[in-house]
């Protein structure tokens, strides 16, 4: 009877230490799974508001900390597009014609070298050949008209409750003697990771902060010039 007990309670003992080994194991690949699952659509949105913040430099030669002006000019804003109409041949391109020599040609009316680039006949090469500057909406050639951009500042899987974190800044550089813009958007491990195993959350933080790293997802920098990038990539 004792013999029977000892081994059922033996049997349940080594299905309990089973359970826990295997939880041990399946548990960071849980992790993994959606940590991976957050960052790619965190990823996603740092990328729109890094190109957001490009075009609106591009317009009024500073970027913004603000998302309401972020998104209002992306509703509203207006970006210079050149359509074209018409190629250089591979012949043309052999006798030395480029794409601005070609532009200046049609531009100025003058095909005076025309035949020194294997143009026949400029007069059908002038209604061939067009480069047109245009105003498009910056929503609809950038994001397309049904980009969500009411949604642009929400952090993913956050239920709305959380923003991205925006800063930016004039940065005066002494060796060129400008002042560079710059602009930074990030958000927390913690943040976006919320909800998920806390010790992991903790571990990656710990990792970060030995390396000396930001303890998040994060495109640009305020203090140091990079070109904008992701520190992913």
């Amino acid at each position: 009877m004792i013999k029977t007990v000892l081994n059922a309670v033996l049997v349940v003992a080594i299905l309990v230490m089973g359970f826990l080994l295997c939880k041990s194991i399946i548990k960071p690949i849980d992790f993994k799974d959606a940590k991976e699952k957050r960052q790619t659509a965190v990823i996603k949105k740092l990328v729109d508001i890094r190109k957001a913040q490009e075009c609106f430099k591009d317009n009024y030669g500073h970027y913004t900390a603000d998302f309401d002006s972020l998104k209002t000019f992306v509703k509203e804003g207006q970006k210079k597009v050149v359509e074209k109409k018409g190629t250089i041949t591979d012949q043309q391109l052999e006798k030395g014609l480029t794409e601005k020599k070609a532009w200046e040609m049609v531009y100025k009316n003058n095909g005076a070298d025309a035949a020194k680039y294997g143009i026949e006949d400029f007069e059908a090469f002038k209604e061939y050949f067009r480069r047109d500057t245009v105003f498009q909406s910056v929503m609809e050639v950038e994001f397309g008209k049904d980009f969500p951009i009411d949604t642009l500042d929400l952090v993913p899987f956050t239920n709305g409750k959380e923003k991205f974190e925006m800063k930016a800044e004039m940065k005066f550089n002494e060796k060129s003697g400008f002042s560079i813009p710059l602009f930074e958007a990030s958000v927390l491990n913690n943040v976006y990771l919320n909800g998920l195993d806390k010790q992991e959350i903790i571990n990656l933080n710990a990792q970060a902060k030995n390396l000396e790293k930001f303890p998040g997802l994060k495109v640009g920098d305020i203090e140091i010039p990079n070109n904008n990038a992701g520190n992913w990539e």
